[in-house]
């Protein structure tokens, strides 16, 4: 069974590896996202919104189903943190 597992594995890696030489570089300055995106956002961010700040006008009016996602995600995991130190401690305080 492990070595069915680690074949899998590897198989996987193999995958991802072999679908990220298909990405565009990071600095690549004709990448889709920054052909396409980033021109839009600078100059009809301020305009459309009207929020001086680039970062904020983008997180909060373009993206801002995808913020709140990811800040439900987040808050969501911290409570499940807490609770499972809390119960932790708990069963610490009964033992004898």
């Amino acid at each position: 069974m492990r070595w069915l597992t680690l074949a899998f594995l590897i198989s996987f890696q193999a995958l991802f590896i072999y679908v990220s030489l298909d990405l565009p570089d990071r600095a690549d300055p004709n990448a889709p996202a920054n052909v396409h995106l980033s021109p839009e956002f600078v100059e009809q961010g301020e305009k459309e919104i009207e929020i001086p700040n680039l970062v904020t006008a983008v997180q909060a009016d373009f993206r801002s189903y995808d913020t709140l996602g990811e800040t439900l995600v987040i808050f969501t995991a911290g409570l499940c943190v807490l609770l499972v130190l809390m119960r932790g401690s708990r069963t610490d305080d009964r033992a004898p």
